[in-house]
């Protein structure tokens, strides 16, 4: 089949604020299960995180993440 072939009249348009949130997770090993707390933080800290926008605990995750993973002792 041709591209020009293909019928997209029935595929709702996906609008570039849609596609900029989406998530590819084939092929990709399954995302680690989240446990909730909670954390107490200096006031200007979060505050910073918050400043930056949505996803704020998420990046918080990531720094948190990779300061683990440099500091994992290998043996």
């Amino acid at each position: 089949m041709r591209d020009e072939d293909i019928d997209f009249s029935e595929i709702p348009e996906i609008s570039p604020e849609m596609f900029a949130k989406a998530t590819v997770r084939k092929g990709l090993k399954p995302v680690e299960r989240k446990v909730q707390l909670t954390l107490r933080l200096d006031a200007d800290v979060l505050g910073w995180f918050k400043a930056h926008g949505k996803g704020y605990q998420t990046r918080i995750n990531s720094i948190l993440k990779a300061y683990k993973e440099a500091h994992e002792v290998t043996g």
